[in-house]
Formats: C-alpha cells, structure tokens, sequence
C-alpha cells in the first residue's frame, strides 16, 4: 500500500509499505477513505518533536471502512463506518474509564508512565503507525474506532479524529462558561473550532489573535473578534477591548511554533517561517536548532505569554498547542501573582467525538466549511510544503484516500 512515511528531519516520502494486519485479538485493520494534515505532523518533519524512528507512517487523523477485525472486536465488523480517534486506549484501564483515553496505563509499549500514545508519533508515544496510508491496524479496536452514523459524510467525519474534539477540549481546560469573553490564540483549523467550541460552550465574546488574513476572515465569519498581530499590539488590544480588565478565558492553539526558528527543519529548507516569527525573534533571540533537534531559547513561548498578560486576574488558560518534551519556559511568576489557572493536555478524543457527531449529524455545526484543500495521496508530500508555508487559504488539507 502506499503510505506517508518519517525518514529524517526534512524528509517524507510517499512510500510502497507492507500492508497492516491483524497483530492483537483486539485490533481492527481499517480502509483509510480520508486522512488529513495536521499541524502536529509538521512538528515531527521539523524535528521540534524528538526521537522519531525512521520508517514511521505518518498521520493521526482518519474515517475509514472496517476491513477486518480480530476475534476480541464484538462490536463492529467489516463494511462498518467509522472516524479513528487520534489518540489510543484501552478502554478497560482505570484512566480509559474515567475519561482520561490519552493517559491509557496500557496503550503506549513504553509503559504506563509514558503517558500518550498516538498514531504516527515519536518513540515516546509507541510508535503506532499512523493513518496517511491506504490501510491501518487499530489498537483496541473496541475502543479506538467510532461509528459513523449515516447522515454524516466522510468530509464532515475526518476533522472530528481530532480537531474538533481538540479544540472542545480546549475549551473545556479553559473553564468556559456561560457570558464569559474568550480569548483564542492562533486561528489555524483547530482555532477556528475553539471559536466554535466556545460560544457553544457559552462564551458571550470570542477573541482571536493571527496574523494571516485569510485565516483572520474565517473567524470573523463566526462573528469572532479579530486582532492582526501584524498590525497592533495583541496584549494592547486585549486590554482595549475588555476596558483594560483582560479576557476571562483563555485558549492557547498556538504551541511551540510561536517561536519556530526561521532557520529550522520543515518541510523544504526554503520554507517560510511560522506564522508568529517576527514577534518570536525579539521574544526569544537566543533560541536555535541544535544539530537534529529544536531547543526553546530561555524565553518562554509567546503565545503563552500573550495568554498570562492577556487574561484577567484569577482567570484561566487552557493550552492545547503542542510543546515537546523538555520545554520549559512559562512566566510563572507573572501567572502565581495573579492567581491564574492553567490547565493543558493531549486531548482525549474517544471521550468527546461521539457527541460531536450528533453535532454535526443533526447540522448545529459545519466542519466542511474549515476544509480548504483536498489533495489525492499522491500529492501529499506537496501538501505538505504548501502547508508548511502557511500560505494565505490554507487551512485544512485533507487527502482523500478513497
């Protein structure tokens, strides 16, 4: 089969890999239809995801048709419809049952201090191969797949593996409430569904920080309140339209791309930098890339500190942008004095996505409207270049595999 494969920083090829099979009485082998490019993805190109293994399938997002399920699977069977849910758990340990499928004690081979494990990570996430192929095994198949119901299509599917999910989570670990103005930082896909999650979470106004226009028109079609960083102070504009009080709430959808180095690994070594580079190089000038992997400088992400002078005293972050391992820069002093909550994560999908469909099967929400490109496998490593430029109407690019 032909898949999206990991063999160095900089370096993915559309490759001709085995096909998976059926390994565990509880996996499932499933038929990709349509896989998708995340941002994530590009953290393991560029290397600000460390120690992942040569060979590795990329991708963690993926609506399928079952091919084959193993003697433990009771409760699908070939033929069956299902969205693969990005991140694995067991379903049975203490974790799965209360909720928390992306701390499973069991999915990660690493152990179960290991924390999450998903598809078309590093070694300290499995590996598990992931879903930009024809075909993928999926673990605990019981738990790992849900049923797609019969009005909702593969295209209103495919962002609910993870992007819708995450960014509901977002705004759930930012304790959104109902009249509460919201801050979102970064209004790429999963941004644009934090809008949406808050205001059905019961936000009464909704902020977003960036810096590309078209991405900034998109929010603003669900009647967010844009700031262009690349015109105005974002901290400035904050205070000036909260009466300088700040946001009660904040999302952080940003992560450690705030202050990628122009210089670092992507896709093609031509590539543009981050969306947030020009502010990142007078936050943090001493961060660089360190032989094969990205090291933070001392300065903490930007988004993060947006997130602390932005909000109001005793308020909330939730942080759903990706850091790897070994950051550890945040203005903590700053957050402590006034008393701010911070909470972050790995999203548990498995625990939100079946709501989410009744979501999107009953109309109250749209996620084709945040698909801006679709491309056929053979395209994908193109794709990914484009996307890794953020060039002006890219938002979401889905390869449609079937």
């Amino acid at each position: 089969m032909k898949a999206v494969v990991w063999h160095g920083i900089g370096d993915i090829r559309l490759d001709e890999v085995p096909d998976p099979e059926v390994k565990e009485p509880s996996d499932a082998v499933v038929r990709i239809t349509r896989s998708a490019i995340c941002g994530t993805d590009l953290h393991m190109v560029r290397g600000t995801m460390p120690d992942m293994v040569p060979g590795t399938v990329l991708g963690h997002e993926a609506v399928g048709v079952v091919e084959e399920v193993g003697a433990g699977v009771r409760g699908f069977r070939p033929g069956d419809r299902v969205v693969v849910p990005s991140t694995v758990g067991c379903g049975t340990c203490s974790y799965c049952r209360a909720g928390y499928y992306a701390q499973c004690d069991n999915a990660n081979p690493n152990g179960p201090a290991a924390g999450t494990c998903f598809f078309g990570g590093p070694k300290s996430t499995g590996p598990v191969d992931g879903l930009q192929a024809e075909y993928a095994r999926v673990p605990y198949a019981s738990t790992g797949l849900v049923s797609i119901p019969d009005e909702v299509g593969d295209d209103d599917a495919i962002l609910l593996s993870d992007i819708f999910p995450t960014a509901w989570f977002g705004a759930k670990l930012a304790e959104v409430g109902r009249g509460d103005t919201v801050l979102v930082l970064g209004a790429g896909v999963v941004g644009q569904f934090a809008v949406a999650s808050a205001k059905r979470q019961g936000a009464g106004r909704v902020l977003v920080v960036d810096g590309i226009d078209s991405r900034l028109e998109k929010a603003r079609e669900q009647h967010a309140e844009v700031i262009d960083f690349n015109r105005e102070d974002p901290v400035a504009a904050v205070k000036d339209l909260t009466g300088g009080i700040g946001v009660d709430r904040v999302i952080e959808a940003v992560g450690v791309d705030a202050q990628r180095p122009a210089a670092g690994p992507a896709v093609l070594p031509e590539g543009e930098a981050a969306q947030f580079d020009r502010e990142r190089d007078e936050a943090a000038p001493d961060a660089a890339p360190d032989g094969d992997q990205w090291v933070p400088g001392d300065a903490p992400s930007l988004a993060l500190r947006w997130a602390v002078e932005s909000v109001a005293k005793a308020g909330s972050i939730g942080v759903i942008g990706v850091y790897p391992a070994g950051f550890d820069r945040f203005p903590i002093g700053d957050a402590m004095n006034r008393n701010l909550t911070l909470k972050m994560g790995n999203c548990n999908h498995r625990r939100y996505i079946p709501a989410l469909l009744r979501l999107v099967a009953t109309g109250a929400i749209d996620p084709t409207a945040f698909i801006t490109q679709h491309e056929p496998p053979a395209t994908a490593i193109e794709a990914y270049e484009m996307f890794d430029r953020r060039e002006d109407g890219w938002l979401k690019t889905v390869l449609d595999v079937a």
